[in-house]
């Protein structure tokens, strides 16, 4: 079958089942298929190129998974987030595009400086870990991540840029395991999710997992609270926290993180303009 015609078929059966990109996905799927990029795709259905008909078969049963909602990233074991390619799958939160500028408050913080050294706890895939890890000039990145079933992809993702993993919990975090009072930024993308507010997007719900969601306690702030905590404890005098949040969340983590003992504590917009984090600096001790 023609790339064309398999493409066109699977975006049909895509948006019939209400994927938010149909194209896009069809198009990944398919180059996930070949072995090769969605600008390989492209150009393929231009040339006329045929697909093998195992390639069709496998093809086929993608597309129709993916119809039932399951998350593309699961499909293709891959998500991309800046300029870097994780590895992704079941038991781990898939990174998202507005993390991306969470990220960047960190990196216009640190700079030019040279060999900073950074936490990122609530790691998951280790998307922000490894970003840092890679954006920076020689820096020491510690990742920090509690679930059996994440801390997986947490090392495939991190150890091989030198990135140390530890599997712990990011709340409440063994003495001696982290240098206290010696971090020059904490990161960090908790579960922060009411327990009532139930994600709209299907693959979220049914795919995410709940302990990468939910942040506990009514306001759904309880594990952030005392990620923000340990953060305090880290952090050199002067040192960075930036903290990802829910959007109605934005006047509450302001508050928690005065609270908590943070100075300068200020409000950051994502790209799309919606309040997506807090950020706060480290007193004097």
């Amino acid at each position: 079958m023609l790339f064309s015609a398999a493409r066109n078929q699977a975006e049909a059966d895509l948006a019939a089942a209400a994927v938010p990109s149909p194209k896009v996905d069809a198009e990944l799927l398919l180059a996930h298929v070949i072995g090769a990029s969605r600008s390989d795709v492209q150009l393929g259905v231009l040339l006329g190129r045929e697909l093998q008909p195992a390639q069709h078969q496998a093809y086929q049963e993608l597309v129709a998974r993916r119809a039932r909602r399951i998350p593309l990233q699961h499909l293709t074991g891959t998500a991309y987030f800046r300029h870097l390619q994780l590895k992704v799958g079941p038991g781990v939160f898939i990174p998202r595009p507005e993390t991306e500028s969470v990220v960047q408050l960190a990196l216009d913080f640190i700079g030019e400086q040279q060999g900073a050294r950074l936490v990122d706890l609530c790691s998951g895939s280790g998307a922000i870990a490894a970003a840092l890890a890679t954006e920076l000039s020689a820096p020491r990145v510690w990742a920090v991540e509690l679930s059996d079933q994440a801390i997986g992809y947490t090392r495939q993702n991190c150890e091989p840029l030198g990135i140390s993993v530890l599997h712990a919990d990011a709340g409440n975090l063994p003495a001696g395991l982290l240098p206290e009072g010696g971090i020059d930024a904490v990161v960090s993308n908790p579960p922060y999710i009411p327990p009532s507010a139930v994600p709209r997007e299907q693959e979220v719900r049914e795919h995410d997992p709940q302990m990468a969601l939910y942040g506990l306690g009514e306001d759904g702030l309880q594990v952030p609270r005392a990620v923000s905590a340990q953060a305090l404890t880290l952090l050199r005098p002067g040192g960075l926290f930036v903290m990802e949040h829910a959007e109605v969340q934005a006047a509450t983590a302001a508050s928690m993180l005065r609270a908590t003992g943070f100075t300068e504590v200020t409000g950051h917009r994502d790209l799309n303009g919606r309040p997506r984090a807090t950020s706060g600096v480290a007193p004097e001790k």
